[in-house]
Order: C-alpha cells, then structure tokens, then sequence
C-alpha cells in the first residue's frame, strides 16, 4: 500500500468531527503552501512582469480602488 493510500484510508476512517478538524489543518497547511510559493516567486522576480503591468494599468487611469 502506497502512503497515499495509507492515507486515503486513515482520512475515510475519521469521524465527523476529526474530519472537520483535519479539513480545517489541510486548509491552513495548503494556504502556508501556497504562501511559500508566491513569496519564492516574488524572490525570483517571477512576479515583476505582473506588477509592472498592474503599475502601468494605475498610472494609466486604468485602475479603481477596492
């Protein structure tokens, strides 16, 4: 059995509330993820291209506020 599908067994063996619980953990766990990928891009200047066209869409008029 693979750790995937150790795991898929262990998570359908939850119960209600211990899968509330781990649906909340995985949540946050995917949100950190994800944060450590846009700040890894933003190192590697992956993000400069975007933000230099968003700067340009502001200046231009072309923006409004939140």
């Amino acid at each position: 059995m693979t750790k995937l599908e150790q795991i898929e067994k262990s998570v359908a063996a939850l119960s209600s509330e211990e899968l509330k619980a781990f649906a909340k953990w995985f949540k946050a766990f995917q949100g950190d993820i994800w944060d450590e990928q846009i700040e890894a891009d933003a190192k590697a200047g992956r993000l400069d291209k975007l933000a230099e066209k968003a700067l340009v869409e502001v200046r231009a008029g072309r923006a409004r506020p939140l």
